[in-house]
């Protein structure tokens, strides 16, 4: 049916161009190149695989699975898949929703997963890194695990202890409280559950920025490492990743 409010096709067209001109990016981008893929919806094979109980390329349950133009992890171990590559400079985009389930240690608790960066040192559960929290409620929080460090908005700086991880919780963060389903009150950034979000992380030097559908969650400096792989989590829920790629920022 016609909806004669539109008015004629060539000015409806006009609009919907400004539309996507006006909303599609994010305008805190920095300038950057041209898209390494790192994940073209059909294999994993820009990437390593680790499982806490299995070791490096081993996964006999298999916990992660390309499917469907996704990376489907089951969560119901503890692990990553993690680049082969390691990279500095760089704008990364990748977009996540939520499974249903959720397994021990963590069943019944907040869905949970990460993108941790800057990975470097042994490959363990969790090397030391800078992670991009992926949580119910929490998502854009800062993490600094197994020596990894950051200096936060306010000055302070925050660095995990030697096999844990301390945190910075996101810009407007509200009360938390870590049970299946959570959403913030006062300043949740996810979208209701099944959606798809977008994930941006600008790494520009020792400078990082984290966005959760657009708005900026978290941002620090000095971070420690400055480089490193990449990896994204399975930690005891059910999740779904898509569209990761990483652009290598321009000098």
């Amino acid at each position: 049916m016609r909806n004669s409010r539109l008015g004629s096709p060539c000015l409806f067209a006009v609009l919907v161009l400004a539309g996507t001109l006006s909303g599609g990016a994010n305008s805190d981008i920095p300038p950057h190149g041209k898209a390494v893929v790192l994940f073209d919806g059909h294999d994993l094979a820009k990437f390593d695989t680790f499982l806490k109980e299995h070791g490096l390329n081993n996964d006999p349950n298999k916990v992660f699975r390309a499917e469907n133009g996704a990376i489907h992890v089951s969560g119901k171990e503890f692990g990553y898949v993690i680049t082969k590559k390691e990279f500095a400079n760089y704008y990364l985009r990748a977009e996540f929703k939520w499974g249903e389930g959720t397994y021990a240690p963590r069943e019944g608790q907040a869905r949970d997963s990460g993108i941790l960066y800057h990975v470097q040192g042994q490959q363990k559960v969790w090397p030391r890194s800078v992670e991009c929290q992926i949580i119910e409620g929490g998502t854009g929080d800062f993490w600094m695990t197994d020596g990894g460090a950051i200096t936060g908005r306010d000055g302070v700086r925050v660095t995990g202890p030697p096999g844990t991880a301390m945190k910075i919780d996101r810009i407007g963060k509200g009360p938390w409280t870590n049970v299946t389903g959570y959403r913030d009150p006062v300043g949740e950034l996810e979208k209701p559950h099944g959606e798809w979000n977008l994930l941006e992380l600008v790494a520009q030097g020792d400078h990082v920025k984290q966005f959760v559908n657009g708005k900026l969650a978290n941002e620090g400096s000095q971070a420690f490492p400055a480089s490193g792989k990449i990896l994204f989590q399975s930690e005891g829920a059910e999740v779904f990743f898509r569209d990761i790629q990483l652009f290598p920022l321009k000098p």
